[in-house]
């Protein structure tokens, strides 16, 4: 398992030039002016809208709320008019129960298949808690299909040096040994370092 930390040496910038640009609930509705995609994904309030918030350095750009299950929508945004940010729906909270979960099923695997623009998928957990059955259920699912994925971890700034030690150990204890194959980021929103290192590696996959 690579786990990537925050890198003093690496300061190169934020994603720039990024834009709102619509909310779609049907994959038929997505804009089509690029060729690559980013996927956000992870459970209700684990931080998809504020990571992607510190990735544009624009606290406004996606909405966020303290109340788990707020997006309700595949959020596209543009980045340096070369690729597109999608902000997906959480998972694992759901009001309604199996009204919403089956909505969300369809949703995602309707964007899912067969999807050429599909480049990276940061799939998000909490750091500050042991992954749960919905995240296994959803890492199950990634590991379906052959699209590149990485491991982010949420919140990284709250945790001391001895909880941070154990994450790949929950990590695998979860999902499983092959899941030490995987790469996984060591984020916060309030370690620039650690939003830097994503965003070069985001725009790595993306040719940017």
């Amino acid at each position: 398992m690579m786990l990537v930390k925050s890198s003093l040496n690496n300061m190169e910038n934020y994603l720039k030039k990024v834009k709102f640009v619509k909310s779609i609930v049907d994959v038929k509705e997505a804009p089509n002016d690029y060729s690559h995609e980013v996927l956000f994904v992870g459970k209700s309030n684990v931080g998809k809208s504020s990571l992607i918030n510190a990735l544009v350095n624009n606290k406004k750009m996606a909405f966020t709320s303290s109340q788990p299950g707020h997006t309700r929508l595949l959020n596209y945004f543009s980045v340096e008019d070369n690729f597109y940010l999608v902000d997906c729906p959480g998972y694992g909270y759901s009001k309604k129960k199996d009204l919403d979960y089956t909505w969300y099923a369809k949703m995602i695997d309707s964007y899912f298949l067969d999807n050429k623009k599909l480049s990276l998928i940061v799939f998000l957990l909490d750091s500050r808690h042991i992954p749960t059955d919905d995240d296994l259920d959803f890492y199950t699912y990634l590991k379906h299909f052959n699209y590149p994925f990485i491991i982010c971890m949420t919140k990284c700034d709250k945790l001391n040096m001895s909880l941070k030690s154990k994450i790949n150990k929950n990590i695998k204890e979860k999902f499983g040994e092959e899941a030490a194959k995987e790469t996984v980021f060591l984020t916060s929103i309030n370690d620039k370092n650690s939003i830097f290192k994503l965003a070069d590696y985001i725009k790595e996959k993306v040719g940017g």
